[in-house]
């Protein structure tokens, strides 16, 4: 299709509606270091840009030019900035602009220029449309499921046009798909914590632990849940502490003697709010040690010293953690 279009294009200087207009062409200075080697057709689209940008000319046929450069390149936030003045000055359909949006947007997913036109575009329109966009950010994450522009629009669209109807649901599809998708877990977190139909953090802590324990039993090496069942206690780790739930599936994990890294460190935090480890627990560390020598040493140097010989990659920040631990009665 695009080299049909590259066919098809009449150059801007024969277009009769363009002879009025004298291109400005780019100034690079006396001596360029590395010019760079542009299409003719780049240059020519650049050129009249210019000259209508710089005479501020917002006419439809300004508008179309815009179209034509950011095809070429969509990543100019001038062009796209000048678009933007350009539909408002001709009260343009912005459903219409909408659609040419989807179509550039499944080209160019990760720009960021896009998605903020994208927003524009949807403020303007209204909570009409909120429906529409989240169905096409699931268009998008179905080919990129960690696309953070588009998280990051889906978010906005939550907060500023609504639809958190079937959010969580549409989480727990994700995160069944792969349990691996931290953008689903980050996304879970926040519709719990954000949205007005849920009652809030508190209100929905109980049933996210068993959610996030489930989770954990199932992949105890994927690091998400663990830092989801942090998220749900955050600023409360003295209900972290308390929870029973979360010290159990740490002996789990341990009893399991593999991919048990997040389970120690997650003891860590629960030594952090002085949680009173059970003798079960201090057994399941001594049964993961690999150093005999550790067996008289505290609980949290023991863990910060095994986390040292496991995982030595981040040695030094497990003698760092070490130093986080108040002292054990």
């Amino acid at each position: 299709m695009k080299g049909e279009e590259e066919r098809e294009r009449i150059p801007i200087k024969e277009r009769p509606e363009w002879a009025d207009v004298r291109p400005v062409p780019q100034d690079d200075g006396p001596n360029p270091v590395v010019p760079i080697d542009y299409t003719d057709d780049f240059t020519e689209t650049m050129d009249y840009f210019r000259a209508v940008y710089l005479a501020d000319e917002r006419s439809p046929r300004a508008l179309h030019l815009t179209k034509e450069a950011i095809l070429l390149n969509s990543g100019n936030y001038t062009v796209w900035q000048f678009r933007r003045l350009i539909l408002d000055a001709l009260n343009a359909d912005l459903h219409e602009e909408l659609q040419f949006l989807d179509q550039i947007t499944r080209e160019n997913a990760k720009n960021y220029q896009i998605w903020y036109h994208r927003r524009w575009l949807a403020e303007k329109l209204g909570e009409h449309v909120a429906s529409k966009e989240h169905e096409f950010s699931r268009e998008i994450f179905c080919k990129d499921a960690k696309n953070y522009h588009a998280w990051s629009h889906r978010q906005w669209v939550l907060q500023a046009l609504g639809g958190w109807e079937g959010e969580l649901s549409y989480c727990s599809e994700l995160i069944k798909d792969d349990i691996f998708n931290n953008s689903a877990w980050n996304q879970r977190y926040f519709v719990v914590s954000k949205s007005p139909l849920l009652g809030g953090l508190e209100v929905m802590r109980d049933s996210e632990v068993a959610y996030a324990i489930e989770a954990i039993l199932t992949k105890p090496e994927n690091e998400s849940p663990w830092r989801y069942l942090r998220g749900l206690h955050k600023n409360d780790g003295k209900s972290l502490a308390n929870d029973p739930r979360v010290a159990s599936v740490c002996l789990d994990v341990l009893t399991g003697k593999t991919d048990y890294i997040h389970a120690l460190n997650m003891i860590l935090d629960l030594l952090c709010h002085r949680h009173q480890p059970s003798k079960e627990l201090k057994d399941a560390v001594d049964a993961v040690s690999p150093d005999p020598n550790l067996s008289d040493v505290g609980l949290a140097e023991k863990v910060c010293s095994i986390l040292k010989l496991v995982d030595p990659m981040r040695s030094n920040y497990w003698e760092w953690r070490k130093s986080t631990v108040p002292a054990q009665d």
